[in-house]
């Protein structure tokens, strides 16, 4: 356990001086929430008598103590709110010690109470809770970052990424934006829901550990089962378990599924991700393409109120219908070549002359793909549909019924980025035999996103497997749109992240060699500088004053440094 800041023992210390006080800090006991802080802010002025008596519970995120009456701001799942406490009200027999001992000195920013009292109107004009009893339901060990503002200047605000990627339960106390996008997240789904079940389709759940992973192109983690004593997957995709029910005679099926792609990081992907996949029987893929302008057209609507949403710099407009183009028409109006009719060859030519890199396991259609995805995909901002894409890439989509060497595919690319991807799925078993075997070749050749040849999938829809249109729609990529985020970490609660490094044990002695006064040295240690990157990110200025503050808090008889100085130990 690392050393505990100055902070963090003064509240270990009140702590321990709540048990001796036979406060418990950690009740067990229901806690009678009546009403929260957005329906009172909400309904107050209109119906005051509904607020005479009030229980709300939540976060202190600030304090004014005012010596016999106090205001604190608690903050709950909905919002904030103000909160007045007086000492007679909280304390009306003789024994003060709960106001001037446990709430003054005892209680801090980020303990979690229970409130009771009524609603009244302050003289400033703000809504408040009117304390009559106080009761502490959870002690916070670890301070918040406390969000100062100054000339419209915000300081120690909790932004850095990584470290609120990290720290999600922090972020989410501290930034209330961030609650409000996974809010958002949860509508998203929630219309989907609603939309596909409002069609008669059914929710179903399949396996996440298979015997064989299928139904894309990627990398697999892989595990081992100790009783069956082999070796299982985590799923890249559910589509060929999806596609065995249709076979067993469901006209439409869904699933939200978490995948696994054992394969690089970015803002756009993390290991674990979810997509929804749908599989409707007598469809096809020009039929899909209308279901998905129609679904995301709504989901719009109901997150946003509108169709427009705006990302970043560009406002992306989901109204039906959006743009079509084929693959090989992109690729010629974005980069004035023809490539419908090259060969691998001459596709490898190609790519080198647009500088795109390629490698010897690359067959046909990896090559069509990266000459797409580096010229023509991140170009494509409002809603587009790239449709008719060659067989080479689609190892499980029907092939085209006019276009020779194309199948029944489209992908949907919003703000330069594909959401979802969708097939006139591939019902004959001879033909998709032979495609799986295409697949074990390009595998041969070191091609480590080749699919594996699946003989339970094939034997069952050797059995019939009606026409059938499938889709699978990223969920965290329409949330990255839909909520205006810039990483997919931003969508996701907890999303992977490499492993922290380990910080230098600090001492006294290499705070001195970083450059502290040997006098100072020991007094940094106590102000939570638990290392020399610590000390290389703090904000000199608050470090000067903190140090003021700590001089005059221990009484210490020593010169004080000048920020000059102080800068100078932040900067080396």
């Amino acid at each position: 356990m690392a050393e505990l800041s100055e902070q963090e023992l003064l509240r270990r210390d009140a702590l321990k001086q709540l048990n001796e006080m036979g406060i418990d800090a950690y009740p067990a006991a229901l806690y009678p929430v009546t009403t929260c802080s957005e329906e009172i802010l909400k309904e107050f002025n209109n119906n005051p008598d509904k607020f005479k008596e009030v229980s709300i519970a939540g976060r202190i995120m600030s304090r004014r103590i005012m010596g016999a009456a106090s205001f604190v701001e608690i903050q709950d799942a909905q919002g904030r709110i103000q909160v007045y406490v007086k000492r007679d009200d909280l304390c009306p027999g003789e024994d003060k010690t709960l106001y001037n001992a446990v709430f003054k000195r005892l209680l801090d920013i980020g303990d979690i109470v229970g409130v009771r009292g009524f609603v009244f109107v302050t003289q400033m004009g703000e809504i408040t809770v009117h304390a009559h009893e106080l009761t502490l339901l959870s002690k916070s060990l670890t301070p918040l970052p406390i969000v100062k503002e100054k000339d419209d200047m915000v300081y120690d605000a909790f932004t850095d990424p990584e470290q609120r990627y990290r720290n999600r339960s922090l972020d989410l106390v501290v930034n209330p934006h961030v609650r409000e996008t996974f809010v958002k997240r949860s509508r998203l789904a929630a219309s989907m829901r609603e939309f596909l079940s409002s069609k008669g389709y059914l929710e179903v759940e399949t396996p996440v550990l298979q015997p064989i992973y299928g139904g894309a192109a990627a990398r697999p983690f892989k595990t081992f089962h100790n009783t069956l004593q082999t070796t299982l997957y985590l799923r890249i995709a559910n589509e060929l378990y999806l596609k065995r029910l249709i076979v067993g005679g469901f006209d439409g099926v869904y699933e939200f599924a978490k995948d696994f792609r054992n394969e690089g990081m970015d803002r756009f992907h993390n290991p674990e991700f979810t997509q929804m996949e749908l599989y409707v029987a007598y469809k096809d893929y020009n039929w899909m393409a209308e279901l998905v302008e129609e679904m995301v057209e709504k989901i719009a609507i109901d997150l946003t109120g509108a169709t427009v949403v705006r990302v970043g710099e560009n406002d992306i407009n989901f109204k039906r219908p959006w743009k079509r183009l084929t693959m090989f028409e992109a690729i010629q109006e974005y980069t004035g070549i023809d490539i419908s009719e090259m060969n691998e060859a001459d596709l490898r030519a190609t790519a080198a002359k647009l500088k795109i890199e390629t490698d010897s396991s690359m067959g046909k259609g990896k090559l069509i793909d990266e000459i797409f995805g580096e010229t023509v995909e991140g170009k494509l901002i409002q809603p587009t549909f790239i449709t008719d894409y060659p067989v080479e890439m689609s190892p499980l989509a029907k092939k085209h019924r006019s276009k020779e060497g194309l199948v029944e595919r489209f992908e949907a690319i919003v703000n330069g980025k594909e959401i979802c991807n969708a097939y006139s799925e591939l019902n004959d078993p001879i033909d998709q035999r032979k495609r799986f075997e295409d697949q074990l070749e390009l595998g041969k050749r070191g091609d480590e996103e080749a699919m594996m040849l699946d003989e339970d999938f094939l034997r069952a829809i050797e059995l019939g497997m009606p026409p059938t249109a499938g889709l699978g729609i990223g969920i965290d990529r329409l949330a990255m749109i839909m909520t205006n985020s810039h990483s997919i970490q931003d969508v996701l609660f907890f999303p992977q992240m490499r492993p922290e490094k380990k910080k230098e044990a600090i001492t006294p002695e290499l705070l001195v060699e970083a450059g502290v006064h040997t006098d100072w040295a020991p007094v940094v240690l106590k102000m939570g500088i638990n290392s020399i990157d610590d000390l290389k990110n703090a904000n000199p200025n608050k470090l000067f004053n903190d140090l003021g503050g700590m001089r005059k808090k221990l009484k210490l008889d020593i010169p004080m440094p000048t920020l000059e100085d102080v800068k100078g130990w932040c900067s080396k």
